[in-house]
């Protein structure tokens, strides 16, 4: 795995030295950008306005605008330099129970691995969250922003999970959704549906089968035979009460042939 960042965990007086890595990889299939009219490649380049040719990564620097046409140029150790305790350090501000933080927030998981030095510190640590049920909210400095996280036991590790600020949330109000009005037979019927189709979560059940769906339709359109199918219709108000019974029935059926 590639390391993201090097630093501490730090709650207290107590810091556990530690490195970050990604938790996930991307999946397969990856598509290139054609001129339509040619299938010639689409190249992005970065390209220097005042010499009008293609410059490479090592003669790139970053600048902040302070005035038109005037630069302050940063370096790495200039942003190591803007707070060094935060580039360096997820620092705990509290403990909550995990129930508190709705999913909404949740952004992106990452491994924390402790250094060889840190391993008791580090267990400990995982394991005093595993008993209080609690997850650790911190604050720490990666690709030059600054990210709230929640620290979280995951099997023998420690994850952080990177959150969104509530001011990066859209204002759900704005959506144009209004009440519904239904029967206590129809509720009832859907609350039975609900029931039967519950279940523990079983990650490995979960498989992405649409890029296989998708390379099969590579296949068929690099033979010259791709056939049109139809999305399902969306359903209509007046009939979600036989679609909510036709859809309890055939879970039993379904159930019921799975026992036997």
């Amino acid at each position: 795995m590639h390391e993201l960042w090097k630093g501490s965990l730090s709650f207290g007086l107590v810091n556990i030295p530690v490195n970050m890595y990604t938790v996930s990889r991307e999946r397969e299939l990856s598509f290139v950008l054609l001129h339509k009219k040619d299938h010639s490649h689409i190249l992005y380049r970065r390209i220097c306005e005042s010499e009008d040719k293609e410059v490479p990564w090592n003669e790139i620097e970053k600048g902040y605008q302070i005035e038109k046409g005037n630069y302050v140029v940063l370096d790495d150790s200039d942003f190591k330099r803007a707070n060094l305790k935060k580039t360096t350090t997820i620092e705990i501000q509290s403990f909550v129970d995990v129930d508190e933080i709705d999913t909404i927030y949740y952004t992106k998981p990452y491994f924390l691995e402790p250094s060889k030095t840190a391993l008791k510190a580090y267990c400990l640590f995982r394991d005093a969250l595993k008993k209080t049920e609690k997850v650790g909210l911190a604050k720490f400095v990666l690709h030059h922003k600054e990210h709230i996280g929640v620290i979280k036991a995951y099997g023998d590790a420690l994850i952080v999970n990177q959150l969104r600020y509530e001011n990066e949330i859209l204002d759900v109000k704005k959506l144009e959704i209004a009440k519904g009005h239904w029967t206590t037979q129809e509720m009832d019927t859907a609350i039975q549906l609900i029931d039967q189709l519950s279940g523990d979560f079983t990650p490995e059940r979960y498989k992405d089968t649409y890029i296989e769906e998708l390379k099969k339709t590579i296949k068929r359109k690099a033979k010259r035979a791709t056939p049109v199918e139809k999305a399902p219709k969306p359903t209509k108000v007046q009939d979600i009460f036989p679609l909510l019974q036709a859809s309890l029935k055939a879970t039993k059926k379904e159930r019921k042939r799975h026992v036997s």
